[in-house]
């Protein structure tokens, strides 16, 4: 059955354990499963114990002395809002975190036609590293925003988040194209790359069309390319570089999966990107230690050599060396949860605490040259939390697809959404 873009929102649908399938509403997928609980909580308490306590900024990740990441503290605010549903903190613990993040981010941060800084001091909100003002960062930000407004309804929190995302210029971002660009410096001006292919920069998109006051024409949304690919027998629009993390990032906060762009759903994409992903592993286990029935997951992450985009087929052009992003893992739950349940488990069991600590899975690890992080990165924290939540409960697909932004977005691009 095919309905309107107004229509689906009322309807909110949680998961079944089969990968790709759908259960009844508002029914905690699996409560007795005490591992998935731990995960959650474990990785969640990054955000409490690496925010600044006056500012509200989380640290980009736990080595001492790391900055902000704004787009570490978009995650955040969501995940503050499902540790109080689930009891974790309480009310005004959770309100008053996030206003406070909300009024550093209206007070303090400085921006340029709504955008901010990339990286910036953990207690002045001053630019470091001489980072980029981000279109990507920016969005999760708002999206982390625009999810606590749904969640404090009817509060400050609202006022703010909304203020903060409607100055937003997007189309000052597109710097005269048909495209959003990646970012701006005070000292080069916009910079040369483009959000220009599939990837995480969905999120960016759909925020823009969507805003009541500064939108993008609908046909950026067809202006990027959407390239076909195939491995191991799975149909994938693939990003260029194919880590896990850009079929993930954007699906943490939009349901897509009764979305028909023009004959694509997002959510199959994903699924079966993830797929390809663990296939290509399988692959080419011959090849690295580390590769294998619970050794997948390729994405951006932590590796020996600093910092790299891992990724698979179908992908263009690819990063491997044997490293494994358990977070990779995670966020693929509400997709395919029995096997990223079962690879997690496993992996716990094999490797105990040099990949597991207090704030969940660590950023990564490569058994090739017996290497283990022992850093934690934001952003791997928070798609893992709100994954695991979507995965549990759809809580934030719920809340977040009530934003106006999101229903103008849909009705804009003219979708054909179907429902079960």
């Amino acid at each position: 059955m095919k309905t309107t873009a107004s229509v689906i929102l009322a309807f909110s649908i949680a998961f079944s354990p089969v990968c790709g399938a759908f259960a009844a509403s508002g029914k905690t997928v699996d409560p007795d499963d005490a591992f998935v609980d731990k995960i959650e909580k474990d990785t969640f308490r990054y955000f409490l114990d690496m925010a600044d306590p006056d500012t509200g900024l989380v640290a980009d990740n736990s080595s001492s002395g790391a900055p902000c990441s704004i787009a570490a503290t978009g995650f955040g605010l969501a995940a503050l809002c499902i540790a109080h549903s689930r009891g974790w903190i309480t009310y005004d613990e959770a309100y008053d975190r996030v206003f406070r993040t909300l009024k550093t981010f209206k007070n303090t941060l400085k921006s340029e036609h709504g955008f901010y800084y990339h990286f910036v001091d953990m207690k002045t909100g001053r630019r470091v590293w001489n980072s980029e003002l981000s279109s990507i960062d920016s969005a999760i930000f708002f999206a982390g925003a625009l999810f606590a407004a749904q969640y404090f309804k009817g509060t400050e929190v609202e006022r703010l988040a909304n203020y903060l995302y409607l100055r937003a210029d997007w189309p000052w971002m597109m710097n005269g194209s048909k495209l959003l660009c990646m970012g701006w410096t005070p000292e080069k001006g916009f910079l040369g790359a483009y959000w220009d292919w599939y990837n995480e920069g969905l999120i960016a998109y759909i925020l823009a069309i969507g805003s009541p006051t500064y939108p993008v024409p609908v046909e950026s949304w067809r202006a990027w390319r959407k390239p076909v690919g195939e491995y191991g027998g799975y149909k994938v629009v693939y990003s260029y570089f194919g880590s896990l993390f850009t079929y993930q990032f954007s699906q943490a906060w939009v349901d897509f999966r009764g979305i028909n762009d023009n004959g694509i759903n997002y959510w199959d994409n994903s699924v079966n990107a993830i797929n390809a992903n663990r296939k290509f592993c399988l692959d080419n286990a011959s090849l690295h230690e580390g590769y294998g029935e619970d050794g997948w997951g390729l994405t951006a992450g932590d590796g020996p050599g600093g910092y790299k985009g891992y990724g698979a087929r179908p992908a263009e052009h690819i990063v491997q060396d044997g490293t494994i992003n358990p977070y990779g893992i995670a966020a693929s739950m509400p997709f395919c949860p029995d096997i990223s349940k079962r690879s997690l488990k496993n992996l716990y069991g094999k490797y105990g605490d040099r990949i597991y600590g207090r704030y969940g899975f660590k950023a990564g690890f490569n058994l090739d040259k017996r290497w283990w992080s022992n850093n934690y990165i934001g952003i791997d924290q928070g798609i893992t939390v709100l994954m695991i939540e979507n995965y549990r409960t759809g809580m934030i697909w719920d809340y977040f697809m009530r934003n106006r932004c999101v229903r103008s977005w849909m009705d804009s691009c003219g979708f054909e959404v179907e429902v079960p």
